[in-house]
């Protein structure tokens, strides 16, 4: 993270000749929302002088209460390594502020998991470091620049060119991340045709979901300089792996890795906080997977989780343990996907956590054998039981976990529940081929 002054930010915008400002924040959806403001707004910008009417953004605040204020974060400062023929544009991202200019909006997505870190750190922890690993789709695109159902390649996991054709677009994604101060540690053909994945590394937990939305922005706008669309969308072809954004979390106390151990395989902190996540896993899912689409990804025989289970070996539970020591020691959960919004997403596992830690639960035993294989009396008798399978059931969930609900607090929950139970509704009504295919004929 830079840490920079009004005074460092004028100056760069000026060295760098800046024209505009991009003014960045997400709505309840995760959706990147901006305010772009020529240079000349910069002092204004920088006093936290701009204003923007929340009524029109969703899960925001009502129309008779619609003045917010956007608060910029100065350490977000970055020019955009595109669109120089209009001159260069720089972001900041901020926080929503009331209009009183002291208080920070409540449903602010940003705002919410600045609470949830400030709770972590009152119980005496410093930093709770993530590192996500976004996984999406490239799609040809038609005449007019909207993506079709082919997709770019037919290459695998880890493939090499000629099969990887999106190479030279992960290349060029790369380049533009690492101008932007990103310090990408890998990028590589995921197993589905046309699937990627580039990984960046961990970051404290506000950095990090300001850098998942900031990623997703930049990998979007480079696929289609390559005449490619990019799409986060969890499953959008059938039959093949669908994309994931596995979350890596650890707990420090200034240098020390709280999760690690020269002991055991996890600290005794490490296991109450898993023992957090596994407890409210299943309201955890509808956060961690906002859409309908989401669970056409979670289903047995795609390398997705869909039991909450925890292991060191295999890769079929919710919670895996990768093989690392000292300041990499951490816990990889399996389930999120890149549709969250990741300021809910990492404020919830974060929260659920540290639930886990003062409530002193007990973990369940490491599952170290499949769970698709297992009958399901096997998997009863484990204690193994499943994640949602739809996003109806997922919101029933969070509806009876009020701890979640809290992790959230009362305006981002009540947006999450109008926002995502019009969604089922919609989907509900929504007649598709499938059914057309199976029944019309049948009866």
């Amino acid at each position: 993270m830079q840490h920079y002054t009004a005074e460092d930010i004028t100056k760069m915008a000026n060295d760098e000749n800046v024209e505009f400002i991009c003014l960045m924040f997400t709505d309840i959806n995760g959706i990147i929302k901006n305010v772009e403001v020529p240079v000349s707004q910069l002092d204004k910008v920088l006093a936290n002088k701009i204003t923007f009417d929340g009524s029109s953004i969703d899960g925001f605040t009502r129309i008779e209460e619609s003045d917010m204020l956007l608060h910029p974060d100065l350490s977000t400062w970055l020019i955009f390594p595109w669109g120089e023929e209009h001159g260069k544009v720089a972001r900041l991202i901020c926080d929503i502020y009331e209009t009183d200019g002291v208080t920070p909006f409540a449903g602010d997505p940003r705002v919410n998991l600045k609470r949830i870190v400030k709770k972590m750190q009152k119980m005496g922890y410093t930093n709770f470091n993530i590192g996500p690993e976004p996984e999406f789709f490239l799609f040809n695109t038609d005449e007019h620049g909207k993506p079709t159902l082919h997709l770019n390649d037919d290459g695998s996991y880890f493939d090499f060119s000629p099969a990887d054709l999106g190479v030279n677009v992960r290349k060029d994604i790369v380049l533009g991340l690492e101008k932007m101060g990103f310090e990408v540690e890998a990028s590589h053909h995921e197993v589905a045709p046309g699937q990627q994945e580039i990984d960046f590394k961990y970051e404290d937990a506000v950095s990090a979901a300001d850098s998942i939305e900031t990623f997703k922005l930049v990998v979007k706008t480079i696929a289609r300089k390559h005449g490619l669309y990019a799409t986060f969308m969890p499953k959008p072809v059938q039959g093949i792996n669908g994309s994931g954004m596995h979350i890596n979390m650890s707990l420090f106390k200034g240098d020390d890795n709280i999760f690690d151990t020269t002991d055991d395989m996890l600290s005794d902190t490490a296991k109450k906080f898993m023992s957090g996540l596994l407890k409210h896993a299943r309201a955890l899912t509808a956060v961690n997977n906002p859409t309908v689409n989401s669970y056409k990804r979670l289903v047995p025989g795609f390398e997705a989780p869909t039991y909450v289970a925890w292991s060191s070996k295999n890769r079929s539970p919710l919670i895996r343990v990768p093989a690392a020591t000292g300041k990499s020691k951490r816990i990889e959960m399996r389930s999120v996907d890149p549709t969250t919004n990741p300021y809910l997403a990492i404020a919830c596992i974060l929260d659920a956590g540290l639930d886990g830690i003062q409530s002193n639960y007990d973990l369940m035993p490491e599952v170290k054998d499949n769970i698709y294989e297992m009958s399901e009396e096997k998997r009863r008798e484990e204690g193994i039981i499943d994640l949602p399978s739809t996003l109806h059931n997922a919101l029933k969930a969070l509806r009876k976990d009020e701890y979640v609900q809290q992790s959230l607090g009362k305006d981002l929950t009540n947006s999450l529940f109008a926002a995502k139970n019009a969604e089922w509704a919609r989907y509900q009504q929504t007649v598709s081929q499938w059914e057309r295919d199976t029944y019309m004929t049948q009866y």
